[in-house]
C-alpha cells in the first residue's frame, strides 16, 4: 500500500501534510488494509482534551494477537518471530516460528484461563527477558486480561505498589534470573511483595535459574506441567477498540507511580506503522531492540510494532558487558543484525570501553541504528556513527514517553537528514507546539519552550489506572487544549527539534532558563569526560546555580581536578556561553540511574543543597551505591 511505508523525503511531506490536514482520513487509510478487524469502526476518532477524553475506531472489534500472530501463520508460518538470545554466550539461542509462538501462546493462555483469568482481570508480570515473557504479554491479549508488566529488578516494595495498585489477580514469575554472572531471586522477591497483596490468587512460576525455591501450597504452580496439558487451540477473545491492552508504570517526580492505560486498536495500529517507517523493516531483516519488555520500548518496539508487521524480534537476556563488552556486537554478526535500537546510556557505557571491542566483529550487516530513552550527546552519537554504523547507517534519535505509546519525533531513516543530538521532524500525524510561559504558542522556526502534541495521536495513553483526574491533572491542565510532555524542546531554522530535558530539569539562574542537556552536552565533549548530570542549587546572588557531577573515563583519572574543573567550564563558556558556566563540579564514581538507565536528578538536586534528610524511594535505583559515595563527597 502506497502510506504505509514512507520511502523518501518529498513523500514524507506529502503524507505528513495529509495526515495533519485530515487526521481521521490519513489514519482510517492505515488501518483499513493492513489490519485484520472483525467488525469496522463507526466512527474514526471523538476526542476533548479537556475531559480528557480519547477514542480511536469506535465501535471496531479486533483482537491484537490476530494481527501480530495468526494473519501472518499462511504466508510466514514458519519464519523466526522471536530469536531467543540468552544470557550465557555458550547456551544456544532458540528460534521461535511464528507457527510455533501461535501454539505456545495459545497454551499459555488456555493455563490462563483454567486459573480462572477472564477478560479484564490485572495479570502482573514479573518475568526476566526470556521466551516466556513476551508469550505472556500476547497470551494475555489473547483472552481479554490485563497485562500489567513489572521490570525484573525492581525491589518487593515497588511490585507490591504496582500489583495493589491495579488489584492484580495472578502474577507471573521465574525461579530467578540470569544478570551477567550473577543470579537474582525472583521468586523470592514476589513472596516478600506478596505479604501486602491481597487480591492475589495464583502464581505461576517459569523454572529458569534451576534453583531451590519456596512454593506456597495452593497459591504457586510451576508453569511448565501446565503449559504441557494445556491444548494449542485457543479462540481470541474479540475486543472493543478502546478496551483496555495493559498497564504500564511510570514513575512520577512526585507521589506514588502512574498506571498508564493503554487501549487495544490505536495502540496496534501506531506501533505498527511506526515500526515499520522509523526503521525502514523489510521482509528479510532481523530487528534487535536491547530494552527490556519492562519498559514501554520493550512493549511497543520488541514485542507488538514487529510482531504485527510480521518481523523477526530479538530478545537479549543478558547485559552489554557480560562476558565483556564485545557481547552486543558478537550478537550483531551472529545474527546478522540490521536494526539496532539502545539507549545512550548504554552507547556512552560502551565508548567508554574503546573500540577494540567493537573492531573484532562484523558489523555490515546494520542498516540502521537507533537510540531511546534520553536525549543523546554529541559526542555518544559521533562514537555510534563512526564506530558501529561506519558512517553508513542513519541514526534515528527516537523522543517518546511511556504515555505516548509510540514515538512522536524521529528521523525517517534514507528519508530524513539527520542532525546529531536533534529527534528532528514529528512523525506522520503528530502536531507538536512550544509554548511560552504565558500559555501561548510560540510561531515560527528558531524557538524554544515547552513540548505540548496540539491533536491526538492512536497509541495515547487513555488515563492512569483507577485516577482519571490525576490523568488530567498531570498531562492536560497546564495549556488548554494541549497535551503537555513534561519536556522543553527547541525549533531549529529549519524546523528540526531538539529535546532540551524535562523541564523540571531547566534551571532559572540569574533569570535565565538555562536547559540542563546542552550544558552536559558541552561537558561530555571533554576528552577526558565519560558522563555528567547539571541540577540547580540555591544560590544567594543568583537564586539558582549549576552543580555538576561528572564521571571520568580512565584516561581522565590522572588529571589535576582543579584544572579539569577549569577545562570544563572554558568548554561550556565557549559553547554556550558563560551565564552557564557551573559554579560547583564533583566528581563521582558514577551517576544514580533507574533500571531503565535514566539519571535520577530529583535525588542530585537534593544532595547539591545539602537536603538529604529524605531522599525518597531508592528502591528503583540500579545503583544505589553511587548514593553514598557522591553524599560523603559533596563540595
Amino acid at each position: 500500500m502506497s502510506n504505509y511505508h514512507i520511502k523518501n523525503f518529498p513523500e514524507y511531506f506529502h503524507e505528513y501534510r495529509k495526515s495533519v490536514r485530515n487526521p481521521e482520513l490519513f489514519w482510517e487509510e492505515i488501518a483499513e488494509e493492513h489490519f485484520l478487524w472483525r467488525k469496522k469502526w463507526d466512527n474514526v476518532l471523538s476526542w476533548d482534551f479537556s475531559k480528557p477524553e480519547v477514542k480511536w475506531f469506535e465501535g471496531a472489534k479486533l483482537n491484537i494477537t490476530e494481527n501480530c500472530i495468526d494473519r501472518h501463520l499462511f504466508t510466514k508460518g514458519d519464519k523466526t518471530a522471536i530469536l531467543f538470545e540468552p544470557n550465557d554466550p555458550n547456551e544456544a539461542p532458540t528460534h521461535i516460528s511464528y507457527r510455533e509462538l501461535h501454539g505456545r501462546v495459545n497454551q499459555m493462555a488456555n493455563v490462563l484461563k483454567a486459573k480462572g483469568i477472564k477478560k479484564g482481570d490485572r495479570v502482573c508480570i514479573y518475568l526476566p527477558m526470556i521466551p516466556e515473557l513476551a508469550i505472556s504479554l500476547l497470551a494475555c491479549a489473547r483472552i481479554g486480561a490485563i497485562h500489567s508488566v513489572v521490570f525484573a529488578g525492581f525491589s518487593a516494595n515497588a511490585l507490591a505498589t504496582r500489583i495493589n495498585d491495579s488489584d492484580c489477580k495472578m502474577v507471573l514469575t521465574s525461579d530467578g534470573s540470569y544478570r551477567g554472572a550473577k543470579t537474582i531471586d525472583l521468586k523470592g522477591i514476589v513472596d516478600e511483595a506478596l505479604e501486602s497483596c491481597s487480591t492475589v490468587e495464583s502464581v505461576l512460576v517459569v523454572k529458569r535459574i534451576q534453583t531451590e525455591i519456596n512454593m506456597k501450597e495452593g497459591r504457586d504452580f510451576w508453569l511448565e506441567p501446565l503449559l504441557t496439558a494445556a491444548s494449542t487451540d485457543c479462540e481470541p477473545e474479540i475486543m472493543d477498540a478502546e478496551d483496555p491492552l495493559f498497564i504500564l508504570y511510570t514513575s512520577g517526580s512526585t507521589g506514588k507511580p502512574k498506571g498508564m492505560v493503554h487501549s487495544t486498536a490505536g495502540y496496534m495500529v501506531y506501533t505498527a506503522y511506526t515500526f515499520k517507517n522509523v526503521f525502514q523493516y523489510r521482509d528479510t531483516d532481523v530487528y534487535w531492540c536491547t530494552a527490556d519488555i519492562g519498559w514501554i520500548t520493550g512493549h511497543s518496539y520488541i514485542v507488538y510494532g514487529p510482531l504485527a508487521n510480521g518481523a523477526t524480534t530479538v530478545m537479549f537476556e543478558g547485559v552489554p558487558s557480560y562476558p565483556n563488552f564485545g557481547r552486543f556486537w558478537e550478537i550483531v554478526e551472529k545474527h546478522k543484525i540490521n536494526q539496532f535500537y539502545t539507549a545512550p546510556t548504554a552507547i556512552r557505557a560502551l565508548a567508554k570501553e574503546g573500540v577494540q571491542h567493537v573492531e573484532q566483529y562484523d558489523l555490515s550487516s546494520i542498516k540502521v541504528l537507533g537510540t531511546v530513552g534520553e536525549p543523546i550527546n554529541e559526542e555518544a552519537w559521533h562514537w555510534y556513527d563512526d564506530n558501529i554504523g561506519k558512517k553508513k547507517a542513519p541514526i534515528v534519535d527516537t523522543w517518546w514517553q511511556t504515555e505516548t505509546g509510540g514515538i512522536l519525533i524521529t528521523p525517517i531513516p534514507f528519508c530524513t537528514p539527520t542532525k546529531p543530538t536533534y529527534a528532528t521532524l514529528p512523525f506522520l500525524g503528530i502536531q507538536p507546539a512550544l509554548m511560552d510561559e504565558t500559555g501561548q504558542e510560540i510561531q515560527g522556526n528558531q524557538a524554544e519552550g515547552r513540548l505540548c502534541i496540539k491533536f491526538p495521536w492512536p497509541s495515547m495513553a487513555r488515563t492512569i489506572w483507577g485516577n482519571h483526574q490525576r490523568y488530567k491533572d498531570t498531562y492536560f491542565s497546564a495549556y488548554e487544549n494541549k497535551y503537555f510532555t513534561g519536556d522543553g524542546a527547541l525549533r531549529d531554522e529549519v524546523g528540526y527539534y531538539r529535546i532540551t530535558g524535562r523541564v523540571d530539569d531547566v534551571i532559572i539562574v540569574s533569570g535565565h532558563n538555562m536547559g540542563t542537556a546542552p550544558i552536559e552536552d558541552a561537558i561530555n565533549e571533554h576528552p577526558a569526560v565519560a558522563e555528567s548530570a547539571i541540577v540547580g542549587f540555591p544560590h544567594e546572588v543568583k537564586g539558582n546555580a549549576l552543580y555538576g557531577y561528572v564521571t571520568l573515563k580512565e584516561s581522565g583519572e590522572s588529571r589535576n581536578h582543579d584544572n579539569l574543573r577549569k577545562e570544563i567550564n572554558q568548554m561550556i563558556t565557549e559553547q554556550i556561553g558563560p551565564i552557564a558556566k557551573l559554579d560547583k563540579i564533583q566528581f563521582t564514581v558514577g551517576l544514580p540511574k533507574t533500571r531503565s538507565g535514566k539519571i535520577m536528578r530529583r535525588i542530585l538536586r537534593k544532595i547539591a543543597s545539602k537536603d538529604t534528610s529524605n531522599l525518597g524511594d531508592t528502591s528503583t535505583l540500579l545503583n544505589p551505591e553511587v548514593v553514598q559515595d557522591i553524599m560523603d563527597n559533596v563540595l
